[in-house]
């Protein structure tokens, strides 16, 4: 799959830097956005999306609970704190209960966090190639039971 077609979801209450994310990365992802995490909830019932980035701070829910709710019913894309607060137990409440795969402070610098989407994605396919072959596996061990 070209980098084109990655699929990226952007959550930040603040619409400036919604409309800077999308500036910045449509020509390189497909981008979808969100000013909170209900709004970014309902697109995951919609979209496919690969790679999910969210601000910490939002009003109503924070980035490590939309992660925790996501881990629930979508535990395929791979996940990414952004923040601009240096907030440690944020990123240990992440990792522990969200399952993010990174942690950006924002401002975001464009080179590296496109890196981090691309590995992003890396992990991603990596996940889904280990998800067939579990589902080889039990399909043949199956077969081999009902033999």
């Amino acid at each position: 799959m070209s980098v084109n077609k990655i699929s990226v979801l952007y959550v930040d209450d603040e619409q400036d830097n919604l409309f800077s994310f999308l500036a910045t990365f449509r020509l390189k992802f497909r981008v979808l956005t969100a000013s909170d995490g209900d709004e970014a909830l309902k697109l995951l019932e919609e979209k496919m999306v690969h790679i999910i980035i969210s601000d910490q701070r939002m009003p109503h829910m924070t980035g490590v609970q939309l992660f925790e709710k996501i881990q629930e019913k979508y535990p395929d894309p791979i996940r990414v704190l952004l923040t601009g607060y240096a907030d440690m137990n944020a990123v240990i409440d992440a990792v522990n209960k969200g399952k993010i795969f990174h942690y950006l402070t924002k401002p975001w610098n464009e080179e590296e966090l496109t890196m981090t989407i691309e590995r992003a994605y890396k992990a991603w396919q990596d996940k889904q190639a280990l998800k067939d072959s579990n589902e080889q596996l039990e399909f043949l061990l199956r077969q081999k039971l009902l033999s």
